[in-house]
């Protein structure tokens, strides 16, 4: 497969989603939560992405994972099909190890924390977030506190409990990275005290990288405490820009405008590093391409990566119905930052941890 053909071919699928004929085909996707929700870890020449299987747009995705699978260097490997024409294989990774391991008090690990992609370790320290459930306030595509209503997570990890998880994850399965997000407490840290405990106690434990993610602070010298504690990299997530559109679709997120989101990078970037900051931006939730990509070197251009993702209805929130950007509006985004990101020397594989290092949930990486 040429470059080109999985440029489009994951960005492709990562807008329409992949529909599967036996739903039990590979390890299990995941429904809910903060992380990639409704999507499942799939494995296309060589590049482990993260792809929508349980939105309505797969459901009416031209892409179909059919036939019998085959196991292929440890992985489930099946063939792929568009509009019933075949355009190659792509596979699934296994069920982690560490996954069959529960804690001293009976919680099982995958409660605590979930494989992303293949090699990174991804947990919600907090599963609850002070806006989630007031429609007033909440960020309508968020799904933050569905997988806590299912029983399949903790509303709050002990950093003790993390540490224990992380190390059996490097142990058995190799994990390389670790990222640690949070819902939004009411208190003025947004969550980074948290965040700083839980760092303390993994890297007390096992060497691994970890990027922590959580709104700005209001005490901008949470950066170096976090940094103190062991934290590699930092993620602060503005999901949108126009104002127009944050106000519609986050209006408690909203309240903090994108100039404070700003002077945080600055603030951060001096204790984290150039280009050991980033943030999301989600295509197709109003923000244009222009709006996109002005935004993007804004934030290059002070060190931060922009971790451009495409927008993901999930089910079950206000936004289930919104329609997934366009594969053409991806690529036109994907091939201007990537542009900007070259000119600037700054790439998603220099970052010590984090979802953009992971790049699964984006085709960003392979435009770079």
């Amino acid at each position: 497969m040429t470059k080109p053909q999985k440029q489009q071919l994951i960005t492709d699928l990562q807008s329409q989603g992949l529909r599967l004929v036996d739903a039990a085909i590979g390890a299990s996707g995941r429904r809910g939560g903060a992380g990639p929700s409704d999507h499942k870890a799939v494995t296309i020449d060589g590049t482990t992405v993260m792809v929508p299987i349980y939105t309505g747009t797969a459901s009416q995705s031209a892409y179909e994972a059919q036939a019998e699978a085959q196991q292929v260097d440890g992985m489930q490997e099946i063939d792929l099909h568009r509009n019933g024409d075949a355009v190659g294989a792509i596979a699934f990774p296994p069920r982690p190890k560490f996954y069959d391991l529960t804690t001293a008090d009976g919680t099982p690990y995958w409660k605590i924390a979930l494989l992303h992609s293949r090699d990174v370790l991804a947990t919600t320290v907090l599963q609850t977030c002070k806006r989630y459930r007031d429609p007033s306030t909440a960020c309508q595509f968020c799904a933050i506190e569905k997988s806590l209503a299912a029983g399949r997570t903790v509303a709050r990890k002990h950093p003790e409990q993390l540490a224990e998880v992380a190390a059996a994850a490097v142990a058995l399965d190799g994990i390389s990275h670790m990222v640690m997000t949070t819902g939004t407490p009411s208190t003025p840290d947004r969550g980074a005290a948290h965040l700083t405990d839980c760092a303390l106690a993994v890297k007390a434990r096992v060497d691994l990288p970890i990027q922590a993610q959580c709104e700005p602070p209001d005490d901008y010298a949470w950066f170096a405490r976090m940094k103190a504690a062991g934290i590699d990299s930092l993620g602060m997530h503005l999901e949108a820009v126009d104002p127009a559109v944050r106000a519609k679709i986050m209006p408690g997120k909203a309240e903090i405008p994108v100039s404070t989101y700003f002077e945080a990078f600055d603030a951060a970037v001096k204790v984290f590093g150039w280009g050991q900051v980033s943030t999301y931006l989600l295509g197709g939730l109003g923000d244009s391409v222009e709006t996109l990509v002005s935004t993007c070197d804004r934030l290059i251009d002070r060190g931060v990566y922009p971790f451009v993702v495409p927008f993901v209805p999930i089910t079950g929130t206000p936004l289930e119905h919104h329609p997934a950007p366009s594969q053409e509006f991806m690529t036109a985004v994907y091939q201007a930052v990537g542009a900007k990101l070259r000119q600037a020397g700054m790439s998603s594989a220099d970052m010590n941890a984090g979802c953009g290092k992971c790049g699964a949930c984006s085709a960003l990486s392979l435009f770079e």
